[in-house]
């Protein structure tokens, strides 16, 4: 590892908030990871690992810790005990949108759906990150990760992250701690051999954004080149020239609510069914075990409903702003939040609050943040 003098995170970081921390180490190495994170948790710093950056919201403050800089890389394809599938193996620090490339090049499917989103390998399990009907959780099998508490490594199957929608027990949300304070070293995911064909479409979300009308095979590259295409008309592709793009994506999760509370609202905003574990694990102390295994609680899928629908219909329109400020929505997708140059994570904390508050006044629910945030309260 090798500890530099901290650059200002606001050039580190694609809402470009954030000043120069107390203390900042690069790890280009698994074992240069592994060695930074043993010494600041030795010394009892506080601490965040920064991968791309894209899904991180900094304060206007200096950090009081340190940030370890995850610049680790690689890709390796390993067998898989599944015919006609292959595993691949990267490292936690490689761009994830290079390594869906690399995916889509070998004709391994399974990621393409999922092309330019920005951040890093690492950050794509913690996030459970997805995008038009793909999401990792379907190709992951595992993660190599260094555990807080103790530092040691070991290697933790993807059934026991608590993946659930954009969140694992590895993610911090906004108010709380994560179960599982952990980094990740390297991820692994099972795709599947198609060859240069492709495959055949079967999301409908998907299908809509190719426009799809039958079921023959598209290849990866036309998948790839399309969601490309349609994140760039979105904004959602880093882009230096377009002031849009210097955003954490989407500020807000989409929100889930119950059956009942989504008869609440218009007709007319959009909602998908979400649909309930039905495979859960019922965990009972030895001590407690008294032979009988008690009845499943009845479950009930709730709805998810479109952020943005209710953003736009709230009153905030794309590019609204609050008086001279530097912050505005997203020209071009009610859910981004931008920089348009020089805005402190103040201006853009305070046109989040004023979101949230329009959209409870007018529909009684409380959307909250995507990104991480560090240092910054909503």
């Amino acid at each position: 590892m090798a500890e530099i003098t901290p650059i200002p995170l606001s050039q580190l970081t694609t809402l470009r908030t954030g000043a120069a921390p107390e203390r900042m180490l690069d790890a280009s190495t698994t074992p240069e990871l592994v060695e930074a994170l043993r010494e600041v948790w030795a010394r009892r710093d506080e601490w965040f690992v920064l991968g791309g950056g894209s899904n991180l919201f900094v304060g206007d403050e200096a950090y009081a810790g340190t940030v370890i800089r995850v610049l680790t890389t690689g890709i390796e394809q390993l067998p898989s005990p599944h015919e006609g599938r292959v595993r691949v193996k990267a490292q936690a620090g490689h761009d994830w949108d290079a390594f869906v490339a690399y995916t889509v090049e070998h004709s391994l499917a399974g990621v393409e759906a999922m092309s330019g989103i920005p951040g890093t390998v690492g950050a794509a399990p913690v996030q459970n990150i997805g995008a038009y009907g793909q999401e990792i959780q379907e190709t992951l099998v595992e993660v190599e990760l260094i555990d807080e508490s103790t530092g040691g490594v070991s290697t933790v199957p993807a059934s026991e992250l608590g993946l659930g929608f954009r969140t694992s027990v590895l993610k911090h949300h906004y108010g709380s701690v994560p179960s599982r304070r952990a980094v990740i070293l390297s991820v692994t995911l099972d795709l599947a051999q198609v060859g240069d064909a492709g495959r055949t479409i079967g999301g409908e979300q998907l299908r809509r954004a190719l426009g799809l009308t039958d079921d023959a095979p598209v290849p990866l590259a036309r998948v790839r080149e399309e969601i490309l295409r349609i994140r760039a008309a979105k904004g959602m592709l880093l882009d230096a020239s377009d002031p849009d793009t210097n955003s954490a994506g989407s500020f807000f999760q989409n929100a889930i609510i119950s059956e009942t509370a989504a008869t609440q609202l218009p007709p007319e905003c959009p909602r998908w069914p979400v649909t309930p574990d039905l495979d859960v694990v019922t965990v009972i102390p030895l001590e407690a075990y008294d032979g009988q295994v008690p009845a499943p609680n009845p479950m009930r899928g709730g709805v998810k409903v479109s952020a943005g629908w209710l953003i736009e219909n709230a009153g905030i329109s794309k590019g609204f702003r609050l008086p001279s400020s530097r912050a505005r929505v997203s020209t071009k997708h009610a859910l981004a939040l931008t920089n348009r140059g020089g805005a402190k994570a103040s201006e853009i904390a305070e046109l989040a609050r004023f979101i949230q508050a329009r959209v409870h006044a007018e529909f009684g629910l409380q959307l909250q943040p995507e990104p991480v945030l560090v240092d910054v309260e909503l």
